[in-house]
């Protein structure tokens, strides 16, 4: 009989403590989502703005002020139009000012009939007896309540922005009060850079290969003649920011409602299958060239991430997933009880970027002040 491994109770205890601090963790993320999201969203907003004003920075002559000043607009107005273009494209996407929505039936019923051809039946139900079961009007009801939500919960991101700028001026003396010792508040600082450079690399990857995608898509679907093409194109660019996901819905949304609003299915199928391959040429071309040392974490980790974050706070949870593993590793790699699942984290096993490895091997050990003990009384000195 093999002879069981003996641990020590201190490890055994210190696990129990972590399995049990990662649980409560997780249920206090999961109740406090309402206050939580709104909170996680405006520091995302606050990184983006630190972004912004350091490129205009160093672009442009403008003063470090009047650099803050532009930055803020830029990312709050484009936050607010961002919610207000899908807000106002939500409500109004199915009107009858489209033409489409007087008929979705018909063009469904005939759908069914192809497709149930296909397989040799005679007599294919129609989309009233499929839908029947359903309850149309909670659905709409739900979907009113969700967009109101949205809307809400941007107001209390502005206003959870506005008290992250007025407190960014006692920052610096928080840092000094919570590091007193040079050499930890400069590790600080270092944890918190990369943090910062992370979350700004996925943001510009995300932000600039969207760009190609929305383009390229906007210009196919306008040659198809798809309806609402511009709505489509943002809703490709935000959903972008989802990994997995994302992809998924800005390949199969326009060509399934091209099914619906054409006659034929040359227009979905050319849709589907050009989306498709804009996709493919961007993420596997173009993104993995810019993506560099950025986005230095596994797949796996990342799907994990987005099923976590999403069960925890949803939509919200799913955009600031990849960020939040950034900056989870980041932090982990800090210390050295929690180095392997930054280690498990990243992408090659080194969760520091080549020259951040390189400063750190070369960097000096910190010295220890020397403590001088005073002379007894009555000693003799030397």
């Amino acid at each position: 009989m093999k002879v069981p491994i003996a641990i020590p109770t201190s490890t055994v205890a210190r696990n129990a403590l972590v399995t049990l601090a990662v649980v409560a963790t997780g249920a206090a993320l999961y109740w406090l989502r309402d206050i939580l999201t709104p909170l996680a969203m405006a520091i995302f907003l606050l990184i983006m703005i630190d972004g912004v004003k350091r490129f205009i920075e160093d672009r442009t002559r403008l003063p470090r002020h009047w650099a803050g000043t532009a930055a803020l607009a830029v990312v709050v107005l484009a936050f607010l139009a961002a919610i207000a273009f899908i807000v106002n494209g939500a409500a109004g996407f199915f009107t009858d000012a489209s033409g489409v929505s007087s008929g979705i039936g018909p063009r469904i019923d005939a759908i069914i009939a192809d497709g149930a051809g296909l397989f040799g039946m005679t007599t294919p139900p129609t989309a009233q007896e499929l839908f029947a079961g359903l309850d149309i009007r909670g659905t709409l009801t739900t979907l009113a309540f969700q967009v109101q939500g949205v809307v809400s919960g941007a107001f209390f991101v502005m206003v959870y922005l506005a008290f992250l700028l007025a407190a960014q001026t006692g920052f610096r003396r928080k840092l000094v009060s919570l590091f007193p010792n040079r050499e930890s508040r400069q590790e600080a600082s270092e944890v918190f850079q990369r943090v910062r450079g992370g979350v700004e690399g996925y943001l510009w990857v995300q932000t600039v290969t969207g760009g190609i995608i929305c383009v390229a898509a906007w210009i196919l679907m306008r040659l198809v003649g798809l309806q609402n093409a511009e709505f489509w194109t943002f809703v490709i660019f935000v959903v972008g920011f989802i990994p997995v996901l994302g992809g998924a819905i800005a390949g199969l949304a326009p060509p399934l409602f091209a099914l619906v609003q054409f006659p034929t299915y040359w227009p979905a199928l050319i849709l589907l299958v050009g989306l498709q391959l804009i996709l493919f040429v961007v993420g596997n071309a173009i993104q993995p060239r810019m993506q560099g040392d950025n986005q230095n974490i596994d797949p796996v980790a990342v799907l994990l991430a987005l099923a976590l974050w999403g069960k925890l706070w949803g939509v919200v949870g799913m955009f600031l997933s990849t960020p939040l593993a950034v900056m989870a590793m980041a932090i982990l790699a800090e210390f050295k009880g929690s180095m392997w699942i930054a280690i498990l984290l990243s992408g090659d096993g080194r969760p520091y970027a080549e020259e951040d490895e390189d400063a750190r091997a070369h960097k000096p050990p910190a010295r220890r002040p020397v403590r001088v003990k005073p002379p007894r009384p009555g000693a003799a000195e030397p």
